[in-house]
């Protein structure tokens, strides 16, 4: 791909190959469903040529289609609007050695083990005492396998797994029907929580949300559960995003160096992580990664920058780089968390009198420009620092540059995503009841 694209005129060019193969099994009540293969090849070509760069993707990998493909994405280049900023890396810049992170695990399961794992998870769901019916569950298991290689001579490869089970189900009360659900998911397939431990707590955690309110209306403490309050990193990444700084269309454009949050809230990125979802060997411009520190002790330490963010800024890259195959890299989190802090969920709603637990966030009007924030949301509500009782329809609403002075986290942290959070409580938010 990179002599072909050079054949056809382009300066410097980047060829990228992806394999994706899956297997997954759904069943309900009992009874199986579905099983879906799915395997595909995708080839991903960058292309330069005086200043002017075009990406593009295909399914096809013969000699015919690559040649094709070549003459496409150079066509495109020269009709592009020039971009100063736009490179590929330097040879001295790109990663020289690639980090083990134990990002594949070989072990393969059948549709009929996969079966087996999704029965025993909707059996344990439909085992709680009030669950009425089941919206399925399913169990499943994926490999890509990831290779780079550019014209400044960079290559490099790696091969990425995961493996999942979920339930859902449903429970009704006084005419009003409930469904929850909660799964497992991981990178390597031992460290997948129990099929029968996942079914119960979708089955618990539906009961739980029977005869559920209207919040009240008013100012109130909102402690975001760890399942929703990783929305709060993701809101941060977003605005210390290299290309929205480099726009000027982010809040915290004016920022670095600055104390943006209290002094308990402390976020890094870690794409060295051994087994995280976010991990990686190096980043979508071929750049080492590493470990940063975005904010120490309330304080703003760094943006999130790929070589073009980073050239507008008249900064190095962060080596955050994302991409996909068809669309040129922009600057994106890998592990990224607000890490734990020292007190339990329990002492941190201990001193609440009236205040609303979030567990599901409904739609969504953010604006990271002005920090403007308003959600629907449904959970519990608290009285006198315990669990009064459940709650739905309700909206609250704040301003992101408010609520990250008043964020205190807790020592629950979820880390089955690569966005993740504890338990984050912000106090003086508006909550108004449906």
């Amino acid at each position: 791909m990179l002599e072909t694209a050079a054949s056809e005129g382009a300066d410097a060019a980047e060829a990228t190959l992806v394999r994706n193969k899956g297997i997954g099994v759904e069943v309900r009540l009992g009874k199986f469903e579905s099983v879906e293969h799915a395997e595909d090849f995708q080839i991903g070509l960058r292309v330069f040529t005086n200043q002017k760069s075009a990406s593009i993707s295909t399914g096809k990998v013969d000699e015919k289609a690559i040649k094709a493909l070549c003459k496409r994405a150079v066509e495109m280049a020269r009709l592009a609007p020039k971009d100063p900023f736009a490179r590929l890396a330097s040879k001295e810049e790109q990663a020289s050695t690639l980090p083990e992170l134990e990002l594949y695990d070989p072990t393969e399961f059948s549709a009929d083990i996969l079966t087996e794992v999704a029965l025993k998870c909707e059996e344990a769901a439909l085992g709680i005492e009030g669950i009425t019916n089941s919206e399925g569950a399913s169990a499943g298991q994926s490999t890509a396998e990831i290779a780079i290689a550019t014209s400044t001579g960079f290559t490099g490869e790696y091969e990425r797994s995961s493996f999942s089970i979920s339930a859902s189900v449903l429970a009704e009360k006084d005419g009003r029907m409930e469904s929850d659900y909660d799964f497992s998911s991981a990178v390597f397939a031992e460290d997948l929580l129990d099929a029968k431990l996942i079914g119960r707590s979708a089955g618990e955690r539906t009961i739980k949300k029977l005869g559920a309110r209207s919040a009240e209306t008013g100012q109130f403490p909102v402690i975001f559960d760890s399942r929703v309050s990783r929305s709060l990193t993701g809101h941060f990444t977003s605005a210390v995003n290299g290309a929205s700084i480099a726009r000027g269309s982010s809040f915290l454009k004016d920022k670095m160096g600055q104390k943006i949050a209290n002094s308990s809230i402390n976020v890094t990125d870690d794409p060295l992580r051994p087994r995280g979802f976010g991990s990686r060997r190096f980043d979508g411009e071929t750049l080492p990664v590493k470990r940063q520190q975005l904010i120490k002790d309330g304080v703003l330490q760094s943006w999130l920058l790929d070589l073009a963010s980073a050239s507008q800024l008249g900064l190095k890259s962060t080596g955050n780089a994302s991409r996909s195959l068809s669309s040129p890299p922009t600057p994106g989190s890998s592990n990224c968390m607000i890490v734990n802090g020292d007190i339990t969920f329990e002492a941190m709603i201990a001193d609440i009198k009236q205040g609303f637990l979030v567990t599901e966030l409904i739609g969504s009007s953010v604006s990271l420009t002005t920090g403007d924030y308003s959600r629907g949301a449904a959970g519990f509500w608290i009285e006198n620092g315990e669990i009064a009782y459940p709650v739905t329809e309700a909206t609250i609403a704040g301003n992101l540059k408010e609520m990250f002075f008043e964020m205190t986290p807790a020592d629950d942290i979820d880390l089955r995503f690569s966005t993740a959070a504890p338990s984050i409580r912000v106090d003086g938010m508006m909550v108004a009841g449906g």
